[in-house]
C-alpha cells in the first residue's frame, strides 16, 4: 500500500511513510513555507522544519498513535479493518477521515479516494441499535464508510447532528455529538459525567452541550464535540492532547508511570505558548476536579487547540467525572501539590500547586471556584441515574477545602 496523505485544515501536511514500525512524517515544503519554520500548527510535539529530521521521531509516531483508542475499541476497529492492534499505519488507512482535531489521513492508493464526505440520516431507532451494539460497532464505524476514530477506553458511537435530525458520517464528514450508552460497570457513569459538565459550564470552563437523551428507550449522555465548528475551515477545529504534547504514550499519561506528565509541565507549556487565561482556566479546572471528585484528569484528558492562525489556548474542560464514590485507588492522575490521594488534598495543595507555576491569584481563583461548586451544588441536582449522594458529597467537599481541610474528611 501508499504512503498516507495527511491533511490539516484541508490543506496538505506531507506523508506518513514506513511500516508501523518505522513510519515518520515528512512534511512537504510548501506547508513549512505556509506557517513557518518552528510553527507548532500541527503539534507542539512536530514544531515544522525546513529538511526533514530523524530526531524526535518518536514523538510524532505518538502523536498519530494517540488518534486511536484503547483497549476492547481499538481490538475491534482493528479486527474490521483485518490488521494487528498495533499496526498505526493500517488503522489509520481505514479510520483516519474522521479523527478528533482537524487532521484526515487517507491513502490515495486505495480505490475510490478521495472520497467525497456525506451524511446517512439515522432514525432513533437506528441510534439506539447502534449504541446497544456499540461494542461490535464501536465509534458507530458501519460499513459503508465508516472513518473515525477517538482516543478513549469507554464505549460510544459518533454522529452529526443537523436541522433535519442525528447522521452517521461517511468517509470522512466531521462528526459533531459523541453518544455514551450506559456502562455494564459503572451504570451511574454517564449521569454522573453530565452532573459534572454542568459544574464545568457554571464555573465557565466549558460552553458546549452535555444532555441525556433517549433513543427508543435506550438512554445515552450527547456531548456536543468542541472541536467542531461550522464557522472553521472543513467545519473541523485542530487539537492535541496533553500526552501528545508531552510526548507519553499508553498509560504515561498517568503522572506516577513514566514521570512524563505533571501538572506543572502542562501549565509551562501553556505559559510559553498561549495566555494567562489558558494558565488561569487550568488551575480552575484542577480545583474543580478536586471538588467533584474527578479523578481521572490525565494527560490526555487535557487538550489544546491549535486555531489556523497560529493562536494556540487551552481546550475546554471535558471528561469531569465525579468518581470518588467508585471502586477505584482514591488516587489522582497527576499530582497536586505533591499529593496523590485524593482525599489527603488540601487548599494549601491547590494553592501551592497554582503558585509554583507562576500564578499569582491561585488562592483567589480556588476560593472563588469553590464558592461557585457549592452554590452549584445545593442549588441543581443530578439526573435520577446518577449516584444519589453527589449533591452533599461535592458541597461537603467543596466546604472543607475553603475551611482548610482535607476534602476527604
Amino acid at each position: 500500500m501508499a504512503d498516507l496523505i495527511v491533511e490539516l485544515y484541508g490543506i496538505r501536511v506531507g506523508t506518513l511513510i514506513g511500516s508501523w514500525r518505522t513510519f515518520d512524517l515528512r512534511i512537504d515544503p510548501a506547508f513549512v513555507d505556509r506557517f513557518g519554520i518552528d510553527s507548532p500548527i500541527i503539534s507542539v510535539a512536530i514544531p515544522l522544519t525546513a529538511v526533514p529530521v530523524r530526531a524526535r521521531r518518536e514523538r510524532r509516531q505518538n502523536f498519530f498513535n494517540a488518534m486511536l483508542p484503547e483497549g476492547r475499541m481499538l481490538s475491534r476497529l482493528a479486527q474490521e479493518a483485518g490488521v494487528e492492534a498495533y499496526d498505526v499505519i493500517g488503522l489509520l488507512r481505514r479510520f483516519g477521515r474522521d479523527v478528533a482535531g482537524a487532521i484526515q489521513i487517507w491513502d490515495h492508493d486505495v480505490p475510490g479516494e478521495p472520497r467525497r464526505p456525506s451524511l446517512v440520516p439515522t432514525s432513533n431507532a437506528d441510534v439506539a441499535e447502534l449504541l446497544k451494539h456499540v461494542r461490535e460497532n464501536p465509534l458507530g464505524n458501519k460499513s459503508p464508510g465508516g472513518k473515525t476514530s477517538l482516543p478513549g477506553v469507554q464505549d460510544k458511537i459518533v454522529l452529526a447532528r443537523t436541522a433535519e435530525g442525528w447522521n452517521r458520517v461517511a468517509d470522512g464528514w466531521p462528526s459533531t455529538h459523541i453518544l455514551k450508552p450506559i456502562s455494564q460497570d459503572h451504570p451511574t457513569m454517564i449521569y454522573d459525567e453530565e452532573y459534572g459538565a454542568r459544574f464545568a459550564r457554571v464555573v465557565g470552563l466549558s460552553s458546549f452541550s452535555t444532555s441525556m437523551e433517549e433513543f427508543d428507550e435506550v438512554t445515552a449522555v450527547v456531548i456536543e464535540r468542541y472541536d467542531r465548528s461550522p464557522d472553521a475551515p472543513d467545519g473541523r477545529i485542530h487539537q492535541e492532547d496533553f500526552s501528545q504534547v508531552l510526548g507519553a504514550a499508553g498509560s504515561a499519561k498517568y503522572q506516577k508511570y513514566g514521570g512524563k506528565v505533571s501538572l506543572l509541565r502542562v501549565a509551562q507549556v501553556l505559559r510559553t505558548l498561549s495566555d494567562q487565561d489558558s494558565l488561569e482556566r487550568l488551575f480552575k479546572l484542577v480545583v474543580l476536579s478536586v471538588a467533584v471528585g474527578n479523578l481521572d484528569l490525565h494527560a490526555k484528558n487535557l487538550s489544546l487547540l491549535h486555531f489556523i492562525d497560529g493562536s494556540i489556548t487551552l481546550a475546554p474542560a471535558y471528561d469531569v467525572v465525579p468518581q470518588a464514590h467508585q471502586d477505584n485507588d482514591g488516587e489522582v492522575a497527576l499530582a497536586i501539590g505533591g499529593e496523590y490521594h485524593h482525599a489527603a488534598i488540601t487548599r494549601d495543595h491547590l494553592v501551592t500547586e497554582g503558585l509554583g507555576w507562576g500564578l499569582a491569584t491561585a488562592a483567589v481563583i480556588a476560593d472563588e471556584t469553590l464558592d461557585t461548586v457549592i452554590e452549584f451544588a445545593r442549588a441543581e441536582s443530578p439526573h435520577q441515574g446518577a449516584h444519589p449522594d453527589l449533591p452533599t458529597n461535592i458541597e461537603r467537599a467543596a466546604s472543607n477545602l475553603l475551611r482548610g481541610k482535607p476534602v476527604g474528611k
